[in-house]
């Protein structure tokens, strides 16, 4: 009995977050998620975030790694001073299927919707100042071979989320992606 209002606490929780990015994931195996990876689609609630090869929000991930607490450490890259540099951020588990805290230029959340493991993993990225309104989803391919499959299952994943979000940038349509 002592557990029911622990988990009314979680569901409602959980069912917060609902409000603004839907928590499709029942969990998420981060043994699974470890490895290398390439993005292979960006889109932005705010066109800004994106725009250009120095905007905020365009980084290339290029590594998953599990961390000690259910942790997730992220290895990405993006462009800064004419250069490409590596950049690690820690994705902190939080009490939520397949969501993270992270620091990174602000509070954010890190919301994993879809993976099969093997192929793709889609995932977003919230300002949690601005619910709603500063929303960056990105589509992660283990190769760089493009899947028109997955693209299209990522397209219909943006369509669901309560916010205008639009497939701005292509990275693997152009000659400027980052690598380090």
């Amino acid at each position: 009995m002592k557990c029911l209002p622990l988990a009314l606490g979680l569901a409602l929780v959980c069912g917060l977050q609902a409000a603004t990015v839907p928590l499709t994931m029942d969990g998420l195996d981060l043994q699974k998620v470890a490895g290398m990876w390439h993005s292979m689609a960006m889109a932005a609630s705010d066109i800004s975030l994106l725009d250009s090869e120095t905007a905020p929000l365009r980084v290339y991930v290029q590594e998953l790694r599990p961390m000690p607490r259910d942790n997730l450490e992220i290895i990405l890259r993006k462009w800064e001073d004419n250069r490409c540099v590596e950049k690690k951020v820690l994705a902190e588990k939080t009490e939520c299927a397949a969501k993270f805290n992270i620091n990174y230029l602000d509070e954010n959340e890190l919301i994993v919707l879809d993976t099969d493991y093997e192929n793709y993993l889609f995932f977003c990225l919230e300002n949690t100042d601005a619910p709603g309104q500063n929303l960056v989803c990105q589509c992660l391919a283990r190769t760089l071979k493009a899947d028109n499959e997955v693209m299209e299952k990522f397209d219909r994943a943006l369509q669901t989320l309560p916010v205008d979000v639009r497939l701005f940038f292509d990275p693997t349509q152009v000659a400027e992606q980052c690598r380090v």
